[in-house]
């Protein structure tokens, strides 16, 4: 039986772009090590989600996308997020957590490794006055659990190479995709961390499910990081340090630090340092790559006098995402400059969701055409992405529009790679 390693230290690339896919294997292609690859269960579920992809689906697309830039699928690690009634709260429990088995099952099955089961939050027919409690969320936990491990089982009847998942348990951080406004930051209490993990022991035991504990190796917690519109609130370690001191108490176990995008090096490293040993990043991936499209449509403005020929990349995202606003209007508020400045650059980037839209797939494919049809001067390539230039100059990197966009992706993950390096 094949059991799933994950080193203390490693990032979490939590995405379903197909750019910012590339640009993460891209770059693991320079080191030794596994990469993990992340679908949340907003994105991808048994209903599609918002990418239309179920699991297997997802497994198949970030396959091609490996098998097409030469990666080899075998250093793929999949993961899923937030797996549990979160996409479904608005049903009562029976029918939410029906859905959530399975959800579960069909990512087990499809054979994704690092599964965290997350049954925090609160389904429609849940107390709104209190709190849920420890046994409750580790009760729904191991009723999930149990579904993973058998539809393991049964994959591991077909395939006997097939490695058996891990699973990350705990849910204290904000909303994925960071926070809606500049709510208190509140570090994980080590009790509570402590309550959270006697709680599902507790849960495993009565449940027979004990012997599956040492497949649990984290617990995502909140160290005290986060991002919003415009602000990120970066790692202190002494905030944290009450928390990380309790995790001695269990040396089985590590963290996983949720909302890490936009993080300095240094506390990206910290954080290992401390035992937040998972680092999970998503939207600053999409964040860095719709930032080099935007550079690029200013580099094509330069170039391309013929407005009509133009892609007008830019424009045509704002305009879809004016067109479909249930993605960003709940979350971007103030006037609508200020909601616009956000729809173009906020650190939450809901500008994600709209990336697969045919238009701005075409727009996209236009700007890529145009600037592969001329001669893009170096001193303009300065300008607008002067990090990419660096790479262009020293000929670690071509002059050609859709790589340098993956390398946008890259100088992220870099930051990630220095956190994690020994």
């Amino acid at each position: 039986m094949g059991n799933q390693v994950i080193p203390r230290g490693m990032p979490s690339y939590c995405t379903a772009n197909e750019l910012a896919i590339e640009g993460v294997l891209e770059q693991a292609k320079r080191f030794p090590g596994q990469v993990l690859i992340e679908a949340t269960s907003n994105q991808v579920n048994q209903f599609g989600g918002y990418t239309g992809m179920k699991p297997a689906d997802y497994r198949d697309y970030v396959w091609r996308i490996a098998d097409r830039i030469g990666f080899d699928r075998s250093k793929i690690i999949l993961a899923g997020d937030h797996l549990g009634p979160q996409p479904f709260q608005n049903q009562p429990e029976a029918e939410a957590m029906e859905n959530a088995k399975e959800m579960v099952r069909q990512y087990a099955a499809a054979g994704y490794t690092k599964i965290h089961l997350d049954t925090s939050m609160r389904v429609a027919d849940d107390s709104r006055d209190e709190p849920l409690s420890d046994f409750t969320i580790a009760r729904r936990g191991a009723e999930l659990l149990k579904v993973a491990e058998s539809a393991w089982q049964e994959l591991h009847k077909q395939n006997p190479d097939a490695v058996h998942p891990v699973f990350i348990i705990g849910s204290e951080v904000p909303i994925p995709g960071g926070a809606q406004d500049k709510e208190e930051m509140q570090v994980t209490d080590p009790e509570a961390f402590a309550a959270t993990v006697s709680a599902y022991k507790q849960v495993f035991a009565e449940y027979g499910l004990s012997d599956l504990w040492r497949y649990v190796i984290a617990v995502v917690v909140q160290p005290g990081v986060e991002f919003g519109d415009a602000d990120v609130h970066f790692y202190r370690r002494s905030d944290a340090a009450a928390l990380c001191a309790k995790l001695k108490d269990f040396p089985e176990l590590m963290f996983e630090g949720h909302s890490t995008d936009y993080q300095s090096p240094k506390c990206l490293r910290e954080m290992v340092e401390d035992g937040i040993g998972i680092l999970k990043v998503g939207p600053a991936l999409t964040f860095a790559a719709r930032e080099a499209l935007f550079a690029l449509c200013h580099i094509e403005s330069e170039l391309i006098d013929d407005d009509s020929a133009r892609s007008h990349y830019i424009d045509v995202l704002e305009q879809v995402m004016l067109e479909n606003p249930k993605n960003w209007q709940k979350y971007y508020h103030g006037t609508p400059k200020e909601q616009a400045i956000k729809r173009a650059y906020s650190y939450s980037d809901r500008s994600r969701y709209y990336m697969p839209d045919p238009r701005i797939e075409a727009a996209m494919d236009k700007l890529f055409a145009n600037l592969r049809g001329v001669d893009i001067p170096m001193g303009l390539l300065h300008q607008y992405m002067p990090v990419q230039y660096v790479e262009v100059r020293d000929g670690r990197l071509p002059l050609e529009p859709r790589a340098l966009v993956k390398d946008a992706v890259r100088v992220v993950c870099d930051d990630y790679n220095y956190a994690v390096a020994k």
